[in-house]
């Protein structure tokens, strides 16, 4: 490593010299750092930087802590989580071993923030480029929770990060913009009292290469494995994302697996292609969801109202003769629809697991979430309390699921409440949110907006989407004639006047 560095340069500047930036920056102030690892080779060769540059100074130099951060969406490529985990335990293992002052965190989001949770559970679409609620959720919220807990803590951090001018001329723009002049450092955009440094910004691809290929990891082992997955993929990596401002996964980069923002997940096409074979399920359960963003058949995956109880159109206005047909736009994916998903999620982890592959596609804390979600779903109440149902069928056993996440019907109660709906023209579902709405405020001794809570229940759209639509285009049209109506008055009474002046 020591020769490599006195005989090396990159982007025009000895690489040497940029060690000892690392070193100067680190010891001029007490501000602590956070360096974003997202497994990748631009965060790679960034954390071993700092490592190397902290290693060579004296031990009484290194009064500061620094936290090596990464994001694990729950939903990444599992060959890149394997990488990733097992880099933070190295540096754990060997910072404490070497007395440096480093320590790796793995972040994920809140359990009902999570993909599965947001998807299966409130059946949220997945994720297009119109509509990305995937990224702050799950990427942005749990680092920036981390580095703004540093900051309470400490007053200032500095965030360290492996993002390169090359890869985006957006990119290019945002580090520009926040670079404060004459110092190494930028402001962050959106985080107070956090400032980054960006010690790569100026290497090519190849520059990124040439030093992880050039010497070993300093927390031990080498950086072959990751050469090999880039090369088996051709695939670029998801940054750690910690603002708006970065650009989040692209073509042909690692990210999530589920990613359906683009058309096709090069990267996993590239690592079944050179045998890792068993992917091919993880694939096609991915260009499953991404058919339901297709929008002629979004009709087929969603349901006709939005979680709020109500259908949303795309046209309200209907022409004269009415014969523009309403357009609805599509809410939550059906109930039946996420049944099915989870079936099949939970179908495809037993596979694995049973041939010897320790992995989890959905965590049991988002199995809970999820099935909380599904009982008190606002358009589809899942009264039989499906989901622990579905796990036992793959699975053959039970979770430890809590009674208090249980709603507050059962099946029995549900088709009692169908067959009485039936009989007297109410919608089954309408009674339920009614009686719940009772039973959640029962015992208490002031009940603050119980009528404008039941006007609201009461003004949601029930009933078949034929129906709904046939009582829009009768409240449309009359209202229509309504004006009609108003208009002849007006124009009546302006000849009534005019009569007036004319035989005055």
């Amino acid at each position: 490593m020591d020769e490599m560095l006195v005989e090396t340069s990159m982007a025009g500047r000895p690489l040497l010299d940029l060690i000892q930036e690392i070193q100067t920056l680190y010891l001029e102030d007490e501000k602590p750092w956070v360096v974003g690892f997202s497994g990748g080779k631009d965060s790679t060769a960034t954390l071993s930087l700092v490592y190397v540059a902290i290693q060579k100074l004296k031990p009484a130099e290194r009064r500061k802590h620094i936290y090596v951060i990464s994001s694990d969406t729950l939903v990444e490529t599992p060959m890149v989580v394997g990488m990733i985990d097992g880099v933070v335990n190295q540096v754990n293992l060997h910072a404490k071993q070497s007395k440096l002052p480093f320590s790796a965190h793995k972040v994920t989001p809140q359990m009902d923030q999570t993909f599965w949770s947001n998807l299966l559970g409130k059946g949220y679409p997945a994720p297009t480029q119109s509509f990305r609620w995937c990224t702050e959720r799950m990427k942005i919220n749990p680092v920036s929770e981390f580095i703004l807990d540093k900051v309470t803590r400490f007053g200032e951090v500095i965030v360290v990060l492996g993002a390169r001018s090359e890869e985006s001329a957006s990119r290019a723009q945002v580090i520009a913009k926040h670079r404060i002049d004459g110092s190494s450092l930028s402001r962050h955009a959106s985080l107070p009292g956090a400032f980054t440094y960006l010690p790569i910004q100026d290497w090519t691809f190849d520059d990124v290469w040439m030093y992880l290929l050039g010497a070993p990891a300093p927390w031990g082992g080498d950086h072959f494995e990751l050469f090999d997955l880039y090369k088996d993929s051709n695939a670029g990596e998801c940054p750690l994302v910690i603002d708006t401002n970065t650009p989040s996964c692209g073509n042909s980069r690692f990210g999530c697996w589920t990613c359906t923002v683009v058309t096709k997940d090069r990267a996993m096409e590239g690592l079944i292609e050179s045998g890792e074979t068993w992917l091919q399920h993880l694939k096609d359960f991915r260009s499953e969801l991404y058919e339901s963003t297709i929008p002629a058949n979004k009709d087929r995956y969603r349901n006709f109202k939005r979680r709020t109880g109500k259908v949303h159109y795309a046209n309200k206005a209907i022409n004269d003769d009415s014969s523009t047909e309403l357009k609805t736009i599509p809410g939550p994916y059906w109930m039946k629809t996420r049944q099915d998903w989870l079936r099949k999620l939970l179908t495809i982890e037993k596979k694995l697991r049973d041939e010897g592959r320790d992995i989890r596609l959905i965590q049991p804390e988002e199995l809970y979430a999820i099935r909380r979600e599904w009982m008190f779903d606002p358009n589809e109440p899942d009264w039989a309390d499906s989901l622990p149902q579905i796990y036992r069928e793959i699975y053959g056993v039970d979770l430890n699921w809590a009674d208090q996440d249980a709603g507050a019907f059962t099946q029995a109660d549900a088709d009692l409440l169908k067959e009485l709906g039936a009989e007297h023209g109410v919608p089954a579902e309408l009674a339920m949110k009614l009686i719940e709405l009772e039973l959640s405020m029962d015992g208490l001794g002031r009940r603050v907006g119980m009528m404008s809570k039941v006007d609201s229940l009461l003004n949601q759209d029930w009933g078949s989407l034929e129906s709904i639509k046939a009582k829009m285009e009768a409240s449309t049209h009359k209202s229509k004639l309504k004006g009609l109506d108003v208009g002849y008055d007006d124009k009546l009474k302006e000849l009534a006047k005019e009569y007036e002046k004319l035989t005055n």
